[in-house]
C-alpha cells in the first residue's frame, strides 16, 4: 500500500494542458467531429476500425509526476477492444485544488473522472447536475458490473447514492490488509535495555520510562531520546488505541462502532481516561513536546535521524515511516487496554473498498462506450493489472495464481507499482480468497503489510461504514464539524499537555452540544441506518 512513501517524492510542475471536453469521433486526419448520443448492448458497435475511433477525455489525478506508463498496457489495450481512444490528462494533486474549482465553475468539463481522489463526497453533492446518473447505461453494457453488484452488497452500497441512484463506480482492490496504520516500536532498545516486548498499555508505560531514563539508543547521551513521537497516522489516538479508540482508515468524522451503535469518540468515558493517561506521559517527559506543534520536516528528522531517536510511532510500515532506520523497529502488539480487550485501527471497508472511482460528466456524447470500456476493469486479471501493472510489467500470472515482478528501475515496489499501474484509483474487483493466489515478497510494501495484517487481524473490530450522506446532511456536517473539530482538537492537546480533562470534561460536553452535536449524531446515526438498509 502506498502511503507515506509519496511525501518523499518531489512534486513536479503540472503536466497536462487545460482540460476540454470531447466525445466525438478521431478520424485518420485527426480532426473531430461530433459523435451521436448512442445507448446499446452491442458491444461491437464500437468497434471500428483503426481509422476512426470515439475519442474520449479522461482526467485523473496523481499523487506524483511518474509519467504517463499508468495507463500503458491493459488501460490503454481495453479501450482499443472496446473501439475507443481515451485522450488521458493527468493532473497533479499539488495542482488539482486550484485547477478544481476554476473547472467546476467553468463548466470546461472532460468526459469523465477517474479516481475517487478527484472529488469529495462534498464536491459531488454540490455539483451532482455536472454528473451523469449511471443506472440505464449499467444495465445496458456491464455485465460484470451487474454481476458484482448482485453478489457483493458493500459494492452495491457503496455505488448507490443516497437518492438511489448511481453516479460513479465503485471498487475492491486485491492484497489490502485489514489492519491500517500501527504502532512501531525500535527493537533494538528493548534488546539494549535487557526489555521485554510491551503487551498492556502499563507494560507500554514503563517501557517508554525506560527509553527516556537510560540511554535506550547507546550514543552515550542520555536523555536524547524521545520515547514516544509524531509518525504517519495520528498519534494521539494511536496512543490512545489501548482505551478502544480503533479509528478507521477514514477518520474524517472521528467516528466508530460500539455495540453495534455510531458513536463519536472523543465524547466517550474511555476517551477521557486515555487523556488523562497519555497526559501523566506527556508531564513525565515520555512523548515528544512538539508532538502538537512540529512541522512535518521536523518530525521527518527525528524519524529518520543517523542516530535514531523515536522509540516508538505509528505508521503504515516500518520502512515508510523510518526510513533508513526501519531495520531497528518492528510491529508493535495490539496492546490489553483497561477493559482487558486489545485494539487495532482496522477498517477493512475503506481500505478494501471505495466509491466514486468513475464519473461521467453531463459533455459526454456516448456515455454507453465508455461504461462498456469500465466493465473490462471488473475482472480478476484486470484489477490486480490495474493495481501493480500490466502482465509482463508488475505481475505474471500462472494459472489462476500471480507473482510480482520486482521492480526494473531502481524504485521502490510500491513506487514502481504507482509508475506502473493505475494503483489505488480506478474500478477493480476481486473476490475472497483472492489475496492467497498472488505471490508477494514479505520484507517489503504490500507483502509485508499483510504479513504484519496475519497477527494483528485477530483484534480487528467493527468500523464506522463508508456511508453515503445526502446533499442536506453534507451541507449541514460542513457547517456543523468546522466548528466541533477545531474544539475537539484545541482540548484534546489542551488536555494532553497541560491537563484538566476531568474537572472541564462536563464544559467540554455542554460545550459540545451547544455547536450543534445532538444534529451532528443524528446524521452519522441516520446515514449508517441507511448504509445498513442498503446492505440488505
Amino acid at each position: 500500500m502506498f502511503k507515506k512513501t509519496v511525501s518523499a517524492i518531489v512534486m513536479a510542475a503540472m503536466l497536462a494542458a487545460a482540460l476540454t471536453g470531447c466525445g466525438g469521433k478521431e478520424t485518420a486526419t485527426g480532426t473531430s467531429e461530433p459523435a451521436a448520443q448512442e445507448k446499446t448492448t452491442d458491444s461491437t458497435k464500437s468497434e471500428s476500425s483503426t481509422a476512426e475511433k470515439e475519442a474520449f477525455k479522461v482526467a485523473t489525478v496523481r499523487w506524483a509526476d511518474w509519467g504517463e506508463a499508468y495507463h500503458e498496457g491493459f488501460v490503454d489495450t481495453a479501450a482499443d477492444k472496446t473501439g475507443i481512444t481515451i485522450n488521458w490528462e493527468t493532473i497533479l494533486n499539488a495542482d488539482w485544488g486550484d485547477k478544481k474549482a476554476v473547472l467546476l465553475a467553468g463548466g470546461d468539463l472532460p468526459d469523465a473522472f477517474l479516481g475517487s481522489i478527484c472529488f469529495s463526497a462534498a464536491e459531488i453533492a454540490s455539483n451532482q447536475n455536472t454528473f451523469l446518473a449511471l443506472d440505464d447505461y449499467i444495465d445496458e453494457n456491464m455485465p460484470n458490473f451487474k454481476a458484482v453488484l448482485e453478489k457483493d452488497p458493500i459494492m452495491k452500497a457503496l455505488a448507490t447514492s443516497s437518492d438511489g441512484h448511481i453516479y460513479s463506480l465503485p471498487s475492491k482492490k486485491p492484497c489490502r490488509p485489514i489492519v491500517a496504520n500501527q504502532m512501531f516500536i525500535n527493537q533494538k532498545w528493548l534488546d539494549n535495555l535487557g526489555l521485554s516486548m510491551p503487551q498492556t498499555y502499563e507494560e507500554f508505560y514503563e517501557v517508554l520510562k525506560k527509553f527516556k531514563d537510560e540511554d535506550a539508543n547507546g550514543n552515550g547521551d542520555k536523555g536524547d531520546e524521545i520515547p514516544y513521537g509524531q509518525g504517519y497516522a495520528d498519534s494521539t489516538m494511536f496512543f490512545l488505541l489501548p482505551f478502544g479508540m480503533n479509528i478507521g482508515a477514514d477518520n474524517t468524522y472521528l467516528m466508530s462502532v460500539k455495540n453495534g451503535e455510531p458513536v463519536f469518540l472523543p465524547t466517550l468515558d474511555s476517551y477521557r481516561e486515555g487523556i488523562k493517561w497519555m497526559n501523566k506521559a506527556f508531564t513525565e517527559g515520555l512523548i515528544d513536546p512538539e508532538i502538537y506543534t512540529q512541522d512535518t520536516s521536523m518530525r521527518d528528522a527525528k524519524l529518520m535521524n543517523e542516530t535514531p531517536l523515536v522509540g516508538c510511532a505509528p505508521g503504515w510500515t516500518a520502512d515508510a515511516t523510518f526510513g533508513p532506520n526501519a531495520s531497528e523497529y518492528t510491529a508493535l502488539p495490539a496492546l490489553k487496554g483497561p477493559d482487558g480487550e486489545r485494539y487495532v485501527s482496522s477498517d477493512p471497508e475503506h481500505w478494501n473498498y471505495s466509491r466514486n472511482e468513475f464519473m461521467i460528466t453531463n459533455t459526454c456524447k456516448d456515455p454507453a462506450a465508455l461504461l462498456r470500456y469500465m466493465d473490462q476493469f471488473y475482472t480478476e486479471d484486470a484489477s490486480i493489472q490495474t493495481f501493480y501493472g500490466s502482465f509482463g510489467i508488475g505481475i505474471e500470472k500462472d494459472g489462476d495464481n500471480y507473482s510480482l515482478l520486482p521492480p526494473t528501475d531502481g524504485n521502490s515496489a510500491d513506487t514502481f507499482a504507482w509508475i506502473n499501474s493505475l494503483r489505488d484509483f480506478g474500478p477493480k474487483y476481486v473476490e475472497d480468497g483472492f489475496n492467497d493466489r498472488v505471490k508477494l515478497p514479505t520484507d517489503s510494501g504490500d507483502g509485508l503489510k499483510l504479513e504484519l495484517d496475519k497477527e494483528l487481524s485477530k483484534y480487528a473490530k467493527p468500523a464506522y461504514p463508508n456511508v453515503s450522506y445526502t446533499n442536506e446532511q453534507l451541507n449541514n456536517l460542513s457547517t456543523l464539524y468546522m466548528d466541533i473539530s477545531s474544539y475537539v482538537t484545541t482540548m484534546q492537546a489542551k488536555w494532553v499537555t497541560e491537563g484538566g480533562v476531568d474537572s472541564e470534561w462536563d464544559t467540554y460536553l455542554d460545550t459540545l452540544k451547544q455547536m450543534g452535536y445532538d444534529d451532528f449524531i443524528k446524521i452519522q446515526k441516520d446515514a449508517y441506518k441507511a448504509y445498513q438498509d442498503s446492505t440488505k
